[in-house]
């Protein structure tokens, strides 16, 4: 069992990024140009590297109040199909350019709810896909799923669709805080979810939930945690409820005097890692668990787990080409980020262009900071020199001030140091935003309101 300093905790509690990239999103810049991405795109289509696919599917039937995702709230079912309509073009766009010698090695449907549409259309994107690009027979496919709107039909046109893993939101079970966030969701809803991926023989059954949300409490979430195990998923995730109204304002509707209090907060963290990892997952890190001989645990196990926009992920090494509103893409030198309005978006297409909002090219120095901070978010350490080797660098002379910073990390029994690397402890998991924080020069004064709070 993995043990948590409260006091600790506590102490390293800053704002700092996730590292779902790095340089984070919110170094993007607007003027990125069309044409500059697109030479970029046949650029990175000269290699036969592997690929990954996201597609994000916006729309919502309700609004849960805490919801901190890019989403469009409606009723007209007829809004999936023109969207459907809308990523054929995108996908025809990039399809053009995108070498056929490449292998699809990973796809995944996010939102929004990806289960708005209906089984037909799931079928329909599925086959979409496998016309323009070369889909690996052992690719990893997942889907995000709204139980509350889940059919056996929608999880029999996934599997058709070739997906293989399913991502269930939970966020809690306890009805105070369901009717609280706007999310009513009996427990027996998400356990037919789980009984019909299962029937279905998808591959990985993973589930999310959520601490710091109004009226939980450390014995009330302990009744989660009861209820959600009995499911026996193979991967969790716990994410930490962040408080951004003034980039969501639906969250001002959660009544203020529910939240738990930061000690509550933490309290339930502490009580989801120690029981957790005492039930036989591994903590990955940040908000991922998964049990011991999963493919994700394996990965990081063996060297082979990478980071990116949809957090950690299995397959190294490919890169991510995003289709849908808001989505964002990444090769090695630049990600790009599309309209994050959908009547933009769409306009956009119509016009026949990439529907390019933001990005960022990154420089060389973006690139040795970039895979320092994945390398250590992923491996849980730094060998000094391997990264030499894989960066082309003296790794210890170039970055000798951030290794000098990590001496008071050390006496806080959160890294090891050697002469010839670096290891991350077992509590140095819990805070690993805040060491690989030590290797980014844009945080050295983190602000409230542009990162989330690390625990």
């Amino acid at each position: 069992m993995l043990a948590v300093d409260l006091e600790q905790i506590k102490k390293y509690n800053v704002p700092g990024p996730r590292y779902t990239s790095y340089p984070p999103a919110v170094h993007f810049k607007p003027e990125l140009d069309v044409n500059f991405v697109t030479g970029k795109i046949r650029e990175n289509n000269t290699t036969t590297r592997d690929i990954s696919l996201y597609f994000h599917l916006p729309f919502c039937r309700s609004l849960c109040w805490y919801c901190g995702c890019n989403m469009v709230i409606t009723r007209k079912q007829s809004q999936s199909q023109t969207y459907l309509d809308y990523l054929a073009k995108e996908m025809d766009l990039i399809a053009g350019m995108t070498n056929r010698a490449r292998r699809v090695v990973q796809i995944h449907l996010g939102g929004g709810t990806p289960t708005f549409l209906l089984p037909e259309e799931i079928r329909q994107l599925g086959e979409m896909t496998r016309s323009r690009f070369n889909v690996a027979s052992d690719v990893e496919s997942g889907v995000e799923v709204d139980p509350r709107r889940l059919t056996r039909e929608h999880v029999e046109a996934m599997r058709t669709a070739g997906h293989n893993r399913i991502s269930i939101g939970v966020q809690d079970t306890n009805p105070q805080v369901q009717v609280a966030i706007n999310r009513i969701q009996p427990f027996e809803q998400s356990a037919q979810s789980v009984e019909w991926a299962r029937a279905h023989g998808f591959q990985s059954i993973s589930i999310d939930l959520i601490y710091g949300l109004p009226h939980q409490t450390v014995e009330s979430f302990s009744r989660t945690l009861d209820q959600i195990l009995t499911l026996q998923p193979d991967r969790l995730a716990l994410f930490s409820y962040a408080h951004v109204p003034w980039i969501k304002p639906a969250q001002k509707l959660l009544p203020p005097e529910a939240m738990p209090t930061p000690e509550t907060k933490f309290g339930i963290f502490k009580l989801a890692v120690e029981r957790l990892t005492s039930e036989g997952f591994s903590y990955i890190g940040m908000d991922h668990f998964a049990r011991k001989g999963d493919e994700l645990e394996v990965a990081q196990r063996e060297g082979k787990l990478q980071r990116n926009f949809q957090g950690y992920s299995t397959r190294a090494g490919a890169d991510i080409y995003a289709f849908g509103m808001t989505s964002i893409s990444q090769t090695p030198d630049i990600y790009w980020q599309n309209e994050k309005d959908l009547k933009r978006f769409y306009a956009r297409l119509d016009q026949g262009e990439l529907p390019v909002a933001n990005g960022y090219a990154l420089t060389q120095e973006d690139r040795l900071r970039r895979e320092t901070i994945m390398r250590l978010m992923c491996d849980m350490k730094l060998d000094y020199d391997a990264m030499s080797k894989q960066l082309a660098i003296d790794f210890q002379s170039y970055f000798s001030r951030e290794l000098a910073n990590l001496t008071s990390l050390e006496e806080d029994g959160l890294v090891g140091l050697s002469p010839n690397g670096m290891s991350v402890t077992e509590s140095g998991r819990l805070l690993i935003r805040n060491i690989a924080m030590c290797f980014d020069p844009n945080v050295s004064a983190p602000r409230e309101g542009v990162y989330s709070r690390t625990i």
